[in-house]
């Protein structure tokens, strides 16, 4: 998984202080194999999958840059050059609305990486993809990814059914407007000064 490309042909590559984000590569296989094998990280992402799902999973996104010029992107550590998750931009068929969603590999959980990614996302989706409305769909019980949806100045709007192969799970809808993100944005910089 280390010093994988920093380029897709697929979309655009963004960069954080610790992290490149970009659209996936073939050889981004062995991350998002090791990502769904890892149970903590799928807790609360469907389960764990076995490498022939995972690689309809990881060229579904890819196909998602394709066919819509979004999708999430692969996140990789500067420093050490892996694969460590995907974040990003999706709208599958009957979500209930466009969402920047996360997951990361639980050894690069705790580090501040998924909050570093999700503000380049909620970047991304405002200023470039011009989303009006920005959610994250969230398990009541996942209260990690609550506590970041919150740090990005989210808030439950309802709960919500999504579509097959989730259609047992009902969830919290977080989300903001393009114009609460931009004022929640403003805040989070300030915050780091």
């Amino acid at each position: 998984m280390t010093n994988l490309p920093h380029t897709s042909p697929l979309g655009p590559t963004l960069e954080t202080e610790r992290l490149i984000l970009r659209p996936p590569v073939d050889a981004d296989f062995a991350g998002f194999c090791a990502f769904h094998a890892d149970d903590k990280a799928m807790t609360f992402l469907g389960g764990l999958s076995s490498p022939p799902v995972v690689w309809r999973i990881m060229r579904t996104i890819a196909g998602s840059w394709a066919l819509d010029g979004f999708g999430m992107f692969s996140v990789i550590e500067k420093s050490s050059g892996d694969w460590i998750g995907r974040i990003g931009p999706l709208h599958p068929h009957g979500w209930p609305e466009r969402e920047v969603g996360w997951g990361l590999l639980s050894t690069a959980q705790g580090k501040d990486y998924a909050k570093e990614a999700a503000i380049a996302c909620m970047d991304f989706a405002a200023d470039r993809l011009d989303w009006d409305v920005i959610i994250h769909s969230i398990d009541p019980g996942n209260l990690p990814s609550a506590a970041l949806a919150k740090a990005l100045g989210s808030s439950v709007m309802r709960q919500a059914r999504l579509p097959d192969p989730y259609a047992n799970m009902i969830v919290d809808i977080w989300g903001q407007t393009r114009a609460e993100w931009r004022i929640n944005r403003e805040k989070l910089l300030n915050n780091k000064a």
